[in-house]
């Protein structure tokens, strides 16, 4: 599972690094602690070039009678995008990207759950792979919503949970967002772990779990639970 997540550059650095000349949003903030429900920065590609803007997270399907159960879909597990309907027809024609610089995740530790930030241990961004939809009710009024996809955990990530969110290397993204790419066999073979030997995680603080939080020092290198 991926439930909370950072994104902590500020836009000029997003924009450069998946060259964007051109943005939809208005308010951007660096994010310490991204949490589901909240509208979270995304890429998509026009046919033409790349396009940052907002997706809420938690995915409603154009097809939803309401747009209530957003918060149930903000994972897609990557085996099995084919065999349900909120995602199947999506792969091939409404793939996006996450930019991110870390992850938590909550690991068992002495009968407590210590909360573990994930990186790269060169601390760029990386593109998390992701879906959406847009949603429209009776008014003609849009939502935009996406999920992010997980996958089997690598082996610095099974210590810790058994998912993990399927981050793109930097080849596989042009051809996750290229809109003519309809070869779904291919883009699953693109959901699997990233390179654990490429990757660290650290304990942070417990205030992670409050989605009310959301500031720098959040980030910062915290002590393990004793028990």
């Amino acid at each position: 599972m991926c439930g909370r997540y950072t994104i902590t550059v500020n836009m000029e650095e997003l924009m450069l690094r998946y060259l964007i000349e051109d943005t939809t949003i208005v308010h951007y903030a660096p994010k310490y602690n991204a949490a589901p429900m909240q509208s979270i920065p995304a890429v998509i590609h026009d046919g033409k070039q790349n396009r940052l803007g907002e997706l809420r997270w938690g995915l409603v399907p154009a097809w939803a009678k309401e747009d209530k159960n957003g918060s149930k879909m903000i994972n897609a597990r990557g085996e099995s995008l084919q065999d349900k309907p909120a995602f199947k027809n999506l792969i091939s024609s409404r793939r996006c990207i996450i930019p991110a610089d870390g992850f938590y995740e909550w690991k068992q530790q002495n009968g407590r759950k210590q909360p573990m930030r994930i990186t790269l241990k060169s601390r760029e961004l990386f593109s998390l792979a992701g879906l959406y939809d847009i949603w429209m009710d009776a008014s003609g009024k849009k939502l935009s919503t996406c999920t992010i996809i997980t996958t089997e955990s690598n082996s610095l990530m099974a210590d810790i949970h058994d998912r993990m969110p399927v981050i793109l290397s930097r080849e596989a993204e042009s051809e996750w967002l290229d809109r003519n790419n309809r070869q779904v066999p291919d883009l699953l073979k693109l959901l699997r772990p990233y390179a654990a030997e490429q990757m660290r995680a650290y304990p942070v603080s417990a205030a992670v779990g409050n989605v009310r939080n959301d500031y720098k020092e959040l980030v910062n290198e915290a002590e393990e639970s004793a028990g």
